[in-house]
């Protein structure tokens, strides 16, 4: 494990990760273990785990970063403990790029162009789950937003190909609940529109039995 201040997925430099759709994402590989996902990344620090599901606790994440309290990358495991979901911190976390274009800490108007030019090369056409975040099912990738100190930043999430099916609906996809909690994909459409979920006062079907953890 090397030194918190040497590079590492959150240290000084940021490294750069290639997503190679439904397949892998840097040196992470879908399907892989526990184990094997920390082989992968031995200069990371696991931070903590937690229940990323309200109504299926076997479904864990394991929070990522070379320093406390800052964390850059979440893997998310299976009940078989197989690795299907990454998610990279906004700020922190390793700058993904997929067909040359960086995802982690992007301009949100700007990569929902790009999806959208390439929605018709690229594993099929563009979605829009129930809370208006975009993404294409068969490249296994969402783009959620981060409420950052520079503004909103995307924060890609990725799956693999056994997990990707409807990946983009956050009602019925794989893509755990806590990932869907907190701010929402801007749409300039409607300026009226809530901008975190679940919004003030609202009671999700999860109230009082879990708590997102962040």
């Amino acid at each position: 494990m090397t030194p918190p201040d040497s590079g590492g997925i959150n240290g000084r430099f940021r490294s750069w990760w290639v997503a190679i759709p439904l397949e892998s994402v840097g040196p992470l590989r879908f399907g892989m273990t526990m184990d094997e996902a920390a082989s992968a990344q031995s200069e990371a620090y696991e931070l903590r785990r937690f229940q990323a599901e309200p109504y299926f606790p076997e479904i864990v994440g394991i929070e990522l970063g070379s320093r406390p309290a800052e964390p850059a990358l979440y893997e998310y495991f299976d009940k078989s403990g197989r690795l299907f979901c990454i998610a990279a911190d906004a700020v922190r976390g390793p700058v993904i790029t997929l067909d040359g274009m960086e995802l982690t800490g992007g301009n949100p108007a700007e990569l929902e162009r790009w999806l959208f030019d390439v929605s018709g090369s690229m594993g099929g056409g563009l979605r829009y789950g129930p809370r208006a975040n975009p993404g294409i099912d068969g490249l296994g990738l969402v783009l959620r937003v981060q409420d950052t100190a520079d503004g909103l930043l995307v924060r890609p999430v990725v799956v693999g190909r056994d997990w990707a099916d409807r990946c983009t609906d956050d009602w019925e996809g794989a893509i755990p609940e806590c990932e869907w909690v907190g701010c929402l994909w801007p749409d300039p459409r409607v300026p009226g529109r809530a901008k975190v979920w679940p919004t003030v006062g609202e009671m999700p079907s999860w109230a009082g039995r879990w708590s997102p953890p962040f």
